[in-house]
């Protein structure tokens, strides 16, 4: 039974929670107000209401920016543009296509699709029927497409032609559907005979869609980083904050223009492309990311924000550096970035070449986001991953589950409004009193600044200091002959543990692992160290630029025990 007596502090930290949930639910919408997400004008808000009722929080973003301004260029692709009066109908026409094949509410469709016009015509469009959305990798193969789409119960798989090969073997109970008709990169038909969304769209009205029997969810899968994807599982939330809070530490504005090479399939290119979608922003997507592209549209569609990976952050500032003439890059307000870690000499760079705009959010797939380090954040510390985003609680705690002190290194775990259901495939994060698991250690500073040390299964005992590959690897990336660096924990005869650095080097570097070992020495820790640097021509990365660190320890280095 439970204690009776610590029944009235358990109602009365209940009622601060549900205080300062709706305080947090009041800053959104205030915040959401301002960016111009939300207008005071009531038939508007009558009618997203209603549209939300019918089919779902997703479904509704075409039409509310359709009755907002239909005649605006909602999307401009490899293929020209698209309205969003032109969006919300393809959207309607999908739904009603799809229901005609037999797919139902809760029924999956899988989405393997790059950036362009037909992953969110698609994504609204599966939205309006209630479909689980199976967001699937474009690097997959054609065996983990296959296990992946069997595993999460996709009915349909909606996939670009280029990978007509790698979804052969895969046969989905409904059929497949064909979204970018043809491989830009290849001059040779697929022979797919699949139908194309072009084709379902032309035999389908494109009148409203039935109401549908439940609202989406949206399975965006992990980065596999240390193993096989896995799906993170997360209905709609009844919260303002995955929009309002991004809305109360960077200043996206409704109607600009924002450029998306961050692919739409990861979490961090979902989460802007329905931001921007409901700030009624044009969206300028490529199918593949090239950084002299990118840096044209910034400166040709007078660009505002930009939302991308670190890696392709950097690889955008060296092309800057080589371009002549510079880019007119005066309406750039917002670089966004996410998916891995910054890192302190990125920022700093990115600081200096593009000015005072670079925002750096925290997050995963399982806990969204915690933190969002702004340029004045950075300023003090390019390291930082910023304040914690108001209505978010972030914890630091030891092996105990107890909280440590500021300044001291504990395990991140985070709660929030639109919490992660758990894998589909069973199992989770690491959940103490409500709170869930990063992944990640980390510290706070004086200024309530957090800090990312690293993975908490990266850290390795070294003659009994512990210590996290992330410093080395900032560290090395900051020396002038190298381009970029990670490392990873091996077994050390004499320490236990030791790092193994992995460098790529300038072109025409003279720097040999000596050099790099002292450089270490000169600035850490002697058993930070690395026992062993291996010179690569590039790292190992999925698509969203996470090293694949599980290839990293599968190399054979010579010499290595």
């Amino acid at each position: 039974m439970p204690n009776l007596t610590d029944l009235p502090f358990q109602a009365a930290a209940k009622v601060q929670q549900l205080a300062e949930r709706g305080s947090a639910e009041l800053h959104y919408a205030r915040k959401m107000f301002e960016a111009g997400a939300l207008k005071l004008d009531p038939q508007i808000m009558i009618t997203m209401l209603a549209d939300i009722r019918r089919w779902g929080e997703f479904g509704m973003i075409p039409a509310l920016n359709a009755r907002r301004s239909p005649g605006r260029t909602a999307i401009i692709d490899d293929d020209g543009e698209i309205t969003f009066k032109e969006l919300d109908e393809a959207a309607h026409a999908v739904a009603n296509g799809l229901l005609a094949k037999g797919v139902k509410g809760g029924d999956g469709v899988a989405l393997l699709i790059r950036n362009h016009r037909w992953f969110l015509i698609a994504l609204y469009g599966a939205a309006r029927v209630g479909a689980r959305l199976i967001l699937l990798n474009s690097e997959f193969s054609g065996p983990q497409i296959k296990e992946v789409s069997e595993r999460e119960g996709a009915k349909v798989i909606i996939y670009d032609d280029e990978y007509t090969s790698a979804v052969a073997a895969s046969e989905p109970p409904l059929g497949k559907l064909r979204a970018l008709a043809t491989n830009p990169d290849s001059d040779e038909p697929s022979g797919s005979a699949d139908e194309t969304l072009t084709d379902l769209i032309a035999r389908n009205a494109k009148t409203p869609a039935p109401k549908a029997t439940q609202h989406s969810k949206i399975i965006i899968l992990t980065s596999g980083t240390t193993g096989t994807p896995k799906g993170a599982n997360r209905s709609t939330p009844p919260s303002l904050a995955p929009v309002g809070g991004v809305l109360s530490h960077v200043p996206f504005k409704a109607g600009e223009v924002t450029s998306l090479p961050a692919p739409m399939f990861h979490a961090l290119g979902f989460l802007h492309a329905t931001i921007a979608m409901m700030l009624g922003c044009t969206l300028v997507l490529r199918r593949k990311f090239k950084p002299a592209t990118v840096l044209a549209d910034l400166e040709k569609y007078q660009v505002t924000a930009i939302v991308v990976v670190p890696v392709m952050l950097s690889r955008l500032l060296d092309e800057l550096e080589k371009t002549e003439p510079k880019p007119d890059l005066s309406k750039l307000r917002i670089v966004f970035v996410s998916g891995s870690q910054l890192g302190a000499e990125l920022a700093t760079r990115a600081l200096k070449d593009l000015g005072p705009v670079v925002y750096n959010l925290y997050g995963s797939t399982e806990i969204a986001f915690a933190s969002i380090a702004r340029p004045e954040d950075l300023q003090k510390n390019p390291s930082t991953v910023g304040p914690v985003v108001k209505g978010i609680t972030v914890k630091l705690l030891d092996d105990n589950g107890n909280e440590v002190p500021r300044g001291e290194v504990g395990r991140i775990f985070v709660r929030n409004t639109f919490p992660f259901e758990g894998y589909t495939g069973g199992g989770g994060k690491a959940i103490i009193d409500g709170m869930m698991s990063s992944g990640d250690v980390g510290y706070f500073d004086e200024h309530g600044l957090l800090y990312v040390s690293g993975r908490d299964d990266e850290m390795i005992v070294c003659g009994g200091e512990n210590v996290f590959p992330a410093e080395v690897e900032d560290l090395i990336s900051g020396h002038p002959e190298v381009v970029e660096a990670t490392a990873i924990g091996v077994e050390d005869k004499e320490w236990g543990h030791r790092l193994r650095a992995f460098v790529v080097k300038i072109e025409g570097a003279s720097v040999d692992e000596d050099a790099i070992k002292r450089y270490v020495k000169e600035n850490l820790a002697r058993y930070k160290v690395p026992r062993e640097v291996v010179f690569l021509e590039e790292l190992p990365r999925n698509p969203t630029g996470k090293i694949l660190k599980r290839e990293l320890k599968d190399m054979t280095v010579g010499g290595a025990e």
